[in-house]
């Protein structure tokens, strides 16, 4: 029984009905001695306590897609086959284009929102440069399909979820499909590829999307293998012109990181409440040792780098939630590397999903916008609501007003 079916969410429901019927119903018909009456009472009530939990685990596992299958929530999966040591650039040596082409299959993903908006695609991808093995969502765009458009290329942009956290998320939670299919029919959002790949790969651990010999690649994953099989399944475009990266929380850090770490792979990075040093999440790899830390903090990687990198980056953040982060690479970029700050007020709400859904569609058309694509843009129009209250959805997107925008925590 799948840990997100809806089979599931609703066995745990008559659970906790019984649960709650029960003592109603058997308190005092128990029979015999006063200890064994007590103790199945007990029973009992330890019995709808667990349900409870269950009940409310489930509603917030579903809500958040923090845990995709039994695997992730146990920390019993591993995605890793091999992990050997790649290299500064990731390759370990190999001329990515002499690679052969990566022929995939696709099925219809299933899921709450992997059926709305078209639907979203899936394929078990495994990485011949990285040595992963695991499952990648695709999205196609409305006009893919349309007679028009059959000989262009499409605009990618790679989705990064937090930790813990599904690639799911972006389609079941945030709902980024359907929010922007109505933006790209109408040419205010350009007809992005979304691409949501794996990057939970080992147990009870986040991999802060960095190669670390014997232990993982999940750079070379993230930024080698997935895009290549994207390039090879799909009309997609080129990198790094054609290509942006988005994340949210410990997925907003790896965005950042893998834009300013390989600007020939990527345009424009958006990061959503991230950090720049790797212990903003304790549970990182990449948190466990200083020297680990500094190779992957983006800060200290624009701020060393010899030529500043041909990039964007959108950083949105709250007080103490990312803003402060994203105010430090501003103020180190230099040109042509830009840096676009979008300040949150706390009261638009903590670190969840409620906080970054209402970011999605000024998101996107910033990247329409910092990747070239303006040109499939019909027209600039401000952005529609999400489904939440529209005074919190122009908190949340940093669009409330002006004075918001720019006020200092």
């Amino acid at each position: 029984m799948s840990l997100t079916g809806t089979s599931f969410f609703y066995t745990v429901i008559a659970l906790a009905v019984v649960a709650l019927v029960l003592p109603f119903a058997l308190w005092s018909r128990i029979r015999g001695p006063r200890p064994l009456r007590a103790v199945g009472r007990a029973l009992m009530l330890v019995f709808a306590q667990l349900t409870a939990v269950a009940l409310v685990f489930v509603l917030v596992n579903n809500e958040n897609n923090l845990y995709d299958n039994w695997a992730d929530l146990l920390g019993t999966g591993d995605h890793v086959q091999q992990a050997a040591d790649l290299g500064a650039d990731g390759t370990g040596g190999i001329a990515l284009h002499r690679l052969p082409r990566v022929k995939q299959t696709f099925k219809e993903a299933s899921g709450p929102g992997m059926h709305a908006a078209g639907g979203v695609r899936v394929t078990q991808l495994t990485g011949r440069v990285s040595g992963v093995n695991a499952e990648v969502y695709v999205w196609l765009p409305p006009q893919y399909h349309e007679p028009a458009y059959r000989h262009r290329r499409f605009p990618v942009v790679e989705l990064l979820p937090g930790y813990p956290g599904s690639a799911k998320a972006w389609f079941g939670s945030l709902h980024v499909h359907e929010q922007l299919l109505p933006l790209m029919r109408s040419g205010r959002v350009a007809p992005f590829i979304l691409v949501a790949p794996r990057t939970n790969l080992l147990a009870g651990v986040d991999t802060g999307c960095a190669n670390i010999p014997g232990t993982v690649n999940a750079d070379s994953w993230l930024s080698i293998d997935v895009p290549k099989m994207v390039m090879d399944n799909f009309r997609a475009d080129r990198a790094p012109a054609g290509w942006g990266v988005a994340g949210y929380s410990a997925g907003a850090h790896c965005a950042t990181k893998l834009a300013v770490a390989h600007p020939d792979r990527y345009r424009a990075a958006v990061s959503l409440s991230g950090y720049s040093d790797p212990i903003g999440e304790r549970n990182s790899l990449t948190a466990q040792s200083l020297a680990l830390r500094n190779a992957n903090n983006p800060y200290l990687l624009l701020k060393e780098a010899r030529t500043p990198p041909q990039i964007a980056l959108y950083n949105s953040g709250q007080p103490h939630d990312g803003y402060e982060a994203a105010v430090a690479l501003q103020q180190i970029a230099k040109a042509p590397t830009t840096v676009h700050v979008v300040y949150i007020p706390k009261s638009a709400g903590g670190h969840t999903m409620a906080l970054w859904r209402p970011q999605m569609v000024p998101a996107f058309r910033w990247l329409t916008e910092e990747m070239g694509q303006s040109r499939v843009a019909l027209r600039l129009t401000p952005p529609v609501p999400s489904n939440v209250d529209s005074t919190r959805a122009a908190l949340a997107s940093g669009t409330a007003s002006r004075e918001g925008a720019a006020r200092k925590p």
